[in-house]
């Protein structure tokens, strides 16, 4: 199933275009949908080193069983964050640290 990313300008993002995931890049039309449908977002942020990335793309959103869940329960948001480090940097700022 291809999903938004396909027409990303992020390598990484386009790394995900076909997971059953359906996935949005960070912006308004994901907002828009999520307001439409009433759900919150469901923000997935990476880049294209990262082991743990790779790991949870492989174990989770390349899995039917779970796109499935996500698509029905959220609108799912994937992030570069080489390409949005101000995002990157908001969501580590609210992730406790030990």
């Amino acid at each position: 199933m291809p999903n938004r990313l396909a027409r990303s300008t992020s390598p990484y993002l386009r790394q995900h275009a076909g997971n059953p995931v359906d996935w949005y890049e960070w912006g308004e039309e994901a907002f828009a949908e999520a307001r439409r449908r009433d759900v919150p977002l469901l923000v997935s942020i990476g880049y294209a080193a990262c082991h743990w990335c790779h790991v949870m793309a492989h174990e989770s959103f390349e899995d039917e069983a779970v796109a499935a869940v996500m698509n029905s329960r959220f609108v799912n948001v994937k992030v570069d964050r080489e390409e949005r480090p101000d995002l990157d940097a908001a969501y580590m700022a609210a992730t406790p640290r030990r």
